[in-house]
């Protein structure tokens, strides 16, 4: 009697396509650190306060006048390549969702440039504001998993960091 279904490196023929896929064992590990309604609350923002934040902190780094890029010199920064990096990483991580992420950051940038205008205007520095959003969101999100008692992994920090905006945003699009 033949298989009905194919065995795949090393994959169970039970299993369902797609659910063990890279990034959905991600966002399982991920997940297990925010469980309660609350912690999944305080994550979500102050994830999103972070990302903000960073850019914030990226695009405050001097970056050369090139000739080349002419009237848009004051827009293509070093949050330029962080976020270049970003959407590429998302696409090759979970393509439907990567586009959310790119408006996402697309909207972080019109606020970030806002600032910008607003500290040469005599408003506070770009990396000020940036920095006090920062560290009460990074404490705030890091405070919440004192909530169920959950430890950071802090072996996977810079992973979690990188794919926290495409874990909010998969909320927001999951059926």
């Amino acid at each position: 009697m033949a298989k009905s279904k194919i065995q795949d490196k090393g994959k169970p023929a039970s299993s369902t396509a797609g659910a063990n896929t890279p990034v959905d064992i991600l966002f399982s590990k991920y997940s297990e650190s925010y469980q309660t309604p609350a912690q999944k609350i305080i994550h979500w923002a102050c994830s999103m306060l972070v990302v903000f934040s960073l850019l914030g902190l990226a695009w405050a780094i001097p970056f050369p006048y090139l000739n080349f890029i002419g009237q848009y010199n004051g827009y293509f920064n070093w949050a330029s390549f962080l976020i270049a990096a970003a959407v590429f990483y998302y696409y090759r991580v979970l393509p439907g969702l990567s586009y959310a992420v790119f408006v996402e950051l697309f909207v972080f940038s019109y606020g970030i440039m806002q600032l910008d205008a607003w500290q040469k205007t005599g408003g506070p520095a770009l990396w000020l504001i940036s920095l006090v959003i920062f560290v009460p969101a990074a404490a705030l999100q890091f405070a919440s998993l004192k909530i169920k008692n959950t430890k950071p992994a802090v072996t996977d920090g810079l992973k979690f960091m990188i794919i926290s905006p495409l874990w909010v945003i998969h909320f927001l699009f999951r059926k």
